[in-house]
């Protein structure tokens, strides 16, 4: 088969495009031919060269295939594993590989992708949904709020701005670019900002919630958004600039605002009742995932570039 390889950490053309042994299940998995693979922030990560976000990747073997999710049908079950989800299609995590054409999956993590969603859709709503939904049940959104989306253009943001809308509150979707912006502007944001500018808070005034993604410097700046009153919260799903955004204790007492983590990795109990959540929330048209680019195994390379140079809109997939 063909897979995605690199044999050594660094930019995105590290990336090849090679052929390998199929794979062959073992008890407790599936094989899957490999519909759509997505691409995450997590993949550019454990590909990258040292840089500031080198120490927090895991161990990775090379040559590595990147990948950690991957959607289409199962073509087979491993030894002593429930042959139910043989000819179906479904959606799943991977430990890495999903950058091929067959893949083996988890079968106790797989996810029947139901009827009424396509490939690309229903992969967008499996991690990214998930958390998605996560982090709306963490702010705890009302209509009373007003609420920051950081990177709302993105594979995440794009969903939060649908549910923060769909929870009543009003809605402000930061983005790098005006093309990001644009889709959040489609997708109900009630304002929107280029955090990319300096001084882009002076146009933002007070908010209630924070949903923060970017971390550093953008981050830090929107956590000194937060209006001085109990009640407001920031909800850190995550820092794609490789640092966390800078803030004390002092900070917290000083503004009387909660800072809550929220991490699938941390809460896998969470993780079936979330896909669950977002897979129904898509098949009855609720939630629609953006599906920026869809490209050919060999440009993975392209993508992950495009999710480094911050020009990625929605969610990106590659299909063999």
């Amino acid at each position: 088969m063909k897979a995605v390889r690199h044999h050594r950490f660094g930019p995105p053309e590290v990336l090849v495009l090679e052929d390998v042994p199929d794979p062959t299940p073992g008890p407790g998995q599936l094989l899957v031919k490999v519909a759509a693979a997505g691409v995450n922030y997590a993949d550019v990560m454990l590909r990258g060269e040292a840089g500031p976000t080198a120490r927090f990747r895991p161990e990775v073997t090379l040559p590595a295939t990147p990948g950690l999710e991957v959607a289409g049908p199962v073509l087979a079950a491993g030894p002593d594993t429930d042959t139910a989800l043989v000819g179906r299609r479904v959606t799943a995590f991977v430990p890495n590989g999903g950058y091929a054409e067959l893949a083996l999956v988890p079968a106790a993590g797989a996810v029947p992708v139901p009827d009424g969603l396509d490939d690309n859709r229903a992969l967008a709503l499996l991690s990214q949904g998930a958390t998605a939904v996560g982090v709306i049940d963490a702010a705890r959104l009302t209509a009373e709020d007003t609420v920051l989306v950081e990177a709302a253009g993105g594979g995440i943001g794009t969903l939060l701005v649908q549910l923060a809308k769909q929870a009543g509150a009003t809605v402000i979707a930061a983005a790098s670019s005006e093309r990001k912006l644009d889709v959040a502007r489609k997708l109900g944001a009630d304002r929107v900002v280029d955090y990319s500018r300096d001084g882009w808070t002076e146009e933002v005034g007070p908010v209630t919630v924070v949903l923060e993604t970017v971390g550093g410097r953008t981050g830090t700046e929107a956590f000194q958004l937060l209006a001085e009153r109990t009640g407001t919260r920031m909800v850190v799903y995550g820092f794609a600039s490789g640092e966390p955004a800078d803030i004390t204790a002092a900070d917290l007492f000083s503004v009387g605002a909660a800072l809550i983590p929220f991490s699938l990795g941390r809460n896998p109990e969470l993780l079936a009742d979330l896909n669950r959540r977002a897979l129904d929330l898509g098949t009855a048209g609720r939630l629609d995932p953006v599906i920026g680019s869809v490209l050919p195994l060999a440009e993975a390379a392209a993508a992950h570039r495009a999710f480094e140079d911050r020009t990625a809109i929605g969610k990106m997939v590659l299909t063999p």
